[in-house]
């Protein structure tokens, strides 16, 4: 579904020397520093799976996903998706997709939310038999009913994201870019949404990727994950494979007989799991036990500081 190879993007960072007549000739004689925002990036993507392109901010990963969606074209290597090159058929490409921005409505701010629905519909050019059956699923997924008739701007955060992700949806897209989609959601508004989007994905067999930096997302949502840093791929594999293969300290907590409880850190490289276990046997009168597994936010954390080295 989607193929990138050897793809490269630059940009012009311009270039200036300090002092007045430094400043003058900047006006006239501009010089500029390329600056690789992404850096040689092969992947591809088979219809159906739903992907994790995370890094820390200036990896590169927002102009990644700007090239897959066709907004920019890349300087070098080439871009295919479901067949299209989508800067080159830009028009035809996007009747295929879905783009969700957390920190950006494709909604309109004065009309009520089935208002910009409808607009949509002409947009698209949605048959009317196909839209009513959209938007009554949509609805009754992600609880609509109660402010489908509200004006936009008199939505709550957590609503306004669903609106913008069905806004995405109504024309049945082969392939979903969310970007972080539930950044300042709370709970139930964050669980409420990651369920949708793996109805979705496995009622349709949506393609989605997610730009996120909510791990939760990632752990729940997602089963493979790329991960970029200055604008390499460092990562690309399944998320329980980057937990096993590089999750080497586990926590133990236990329950003592006295109500009392204590916790250990440990490096299962260095002392195995049943070692530890007698060890606490034999020193506490112990009432419960539980092993934690490492969370991924922590691996992703010691990847992006380089505590983690990854191939």
């Amino acid at each position: 579904m989607i193929e990138v190879k050897n793809v490269k993007k630059y940009y012009k960072v311009a270039k200036r020397e300090k002092g007045l007549s430094a400043s003058l000739k900047h006006l006239f004689s501009r010089k500029y520093d390329l600056k690789r925002a992404v850096d040689d990036i092969s992947f591809s993507i088979k219809e159906g799976e739903i992907v994790g392109f995370i890094g820390p901010n200036g990896a590169g990963k927002s102009t990644t996903i700007k090239m897959l969606s066709g907004i920019l074209y890349p300087d070098e290597g080439e871009v295919v998706i479901d067949g299209f090159i989508p800067y080159k058929q830009r028009k035809t490409f996007v009747k295929n997709i879905g783009v969700v921005f957390g920190q950006k409505s494709q909604l309109n701010w004065d009309l009520p939310l089935i208002e910009s629905f409808e607009l949509l519909k002409y947009i698209y050019k949605i048959p009317q038999q196909k839209y009513d059956k959209n938007l009554q699923k949509f609805t009754e997924l992600l609880d609509m009913q109660g402010f489908l008739n509200q004006p936009v701007r008199q939505l709550s955060l957590g609503q306004r994201m669903r609106g913008d992700i069905v806004a995405a949806l109504l024309h049945s897209p082969k392939i979903v870019f969310f970007d972080e989609p539930t950044m300042g959601l709370d709970v139930v508004a964050k669980e409420k949404i990651r369920e949708f989007v793996k109805y979705m994905n496995e009622m349709e067999n949506t393609t989605m990727i997610f730009t996120t930096h909510d791990m939760q997302d990632i752990e729940k949502v997602c089963t493979r994950l790329i991960i970029i840093d200055e604008g390499r791929k460092i990562y690309d594999g399944s998320v329980e494979q980057i937990k096993n293969q590089y999750a080497a300290l586990k926590s133990i907590e236990i329950l003592l007989e006295n109500g009392k409880k204590e916790k250990y850190t440990f490096d299962v490289n260095k002392t195995p799991m049943n070692e530890v276990m007698e060890r606490l046997f034999s020193k506490f009168d112990i009432r419960d036990i539980s092993i934690c597994e490492p969370e991924i936010d922590g691996i992703i954390r010691d990847i992006y500081e380089g505590g983690i080295r990854v191939s």
